[in-house]
C-alpha cells in the first residue's frame, strides 16, 4: 500500500507541473502517512521529484510547538524533509504554537495567498480516519464539519480536552484527488461503517469526503479492509 501510495504521489506530481507548473499537497499525520513520507525521501524516488515546484501544506495540526513529539509538522520533517533539498517557502506549516484561532487565520491567509482561486485547489490531499470516523480534525460532534464559511477553522475537541486547526469540508472536496490512507485492524469496523452509510453523514465526518471531480481514493491494507470482505 505504501508503495501505490508513493507512486500515485509521485505521478501526480508529474502532472501537476507539467500542466500548471507547480504542485501542491495538504499532508496528513498519522503513522500510515508517515511510511509513505519516509518512501518519498528514499534516493531512487526523490530523485524523481522536482522538489522545486512541489509545495507542501498540512491537513491539520495539534496546537503544539513545531519541535513538539505531538506535532504532525515535526514527523514530516524528520521523515522526508530532512532527506531531501525542497525550498524552504515551499513548506508551508500550521503554527501550532500560536493561539488556536490566530493559527487558523493566519494559514487561511497563507492559502489565500498561495491559490489564486477564491476557493484553494490542492492537487492531492492525503487524509486518514480515526475510529471515530474523523479526518483531518473534523471530528464528529464538533462544529468543524458544519464550517462552509472558513478555509482553516479552529476547532476543540472535548473528549480529547485539546484544541486543534485544521482545513473545512470545502477545501478538502475542492482537491483534484483524494486518498483516505488506512491500515490495520482497528481501523476495520470504521472502515465498513463508512462504506455500507445510505448517505454521506456527519456523525462520520470522513464520509463528507466527496470531491467534485469525483469519489476519494480509499487505500486500505488487508485488515483495513476485513470487514468489508466479510460481507462481500
Amino acid at each position: 500500500m505504501v508503495e501505490a501510495a508513493t507512486e500515485r504521489f509521485v505521478d501526480a506530481v508529474k502532472r501537476a507541473v507539467a500542466l500548471r507548473g507547480r504542485f501542491s499537497v495538504a499532508l496528513s499525520g498519522g503513522s500510515t502517512p508517515r511510511e509513505v513520507y519516509a518512501r518519498l525521501a528514499e534516493p531512487e524516488i526523490a530523485s524523481r521529484i522536482p522538489w522545486k515546484q512541489v509545495h507542501l501544506f498540512w491537513g491539520d495540526e495539534r496546537m503544539v510547538p513545531p519541535d513538539h513529539s505531538d506535532s504532525n509538522y515535526r514527523m514530516v520533517k524528520e521523515s522526508l524533509l530532512r532527506q531531501i533539498e525542497i525550498p524552504r517557502e515551499n513548506v508551508h506549516r500550521m503554527k501550532g504554537e500560536l493561539p488556536p484561532e490566530m493559527a487558523a487565520e493566519q494559514y487561511q491567509q497563507e492559502l489565500q495567498d498561495f491559490f489564486p482561486e477564491e476557493l484553494p485547489r490542492f492537487d492531492l490531499v492525503f487524509l486518514g480516519v480515526g475510529e471515530d470516523g474523523h479526518t483531518a480534525s473534523l471530528f464528529p460532534g464538533t462544529a468543524a464539519p458544519d464550517e462552509m464559511e472558513k478555509l482553516v477553522t479552529s476547532v476543540y475537541v472535548p473528549k480529547l480536552n485539546a484544541w486543534r486547526v485544521t482545513l473545512t469540508l470545502p477545501v478538502i472536496n475542492n482537491a483534484r484527488e483524494v486518498i483516505f490512507l488506512v491500515v490495520g485492524s482497528g481501523k476495520a469496523e470504521i472502515v465498513q461503517r463508512i462504506a455500507t452509510l445510505p448517505e454521506p453523514s456527519p456523525d462520520y465526518p470522513a464520509s463528507l469526503v466527496q470531491p467534485h471531480t469525483g469519489e476519494p481514493l480509499w487505500m486500505l491494507d488487508s485488515e483495513a479492509e476485513g470487514k468489508i470482505e466479510d460481507e462481500r
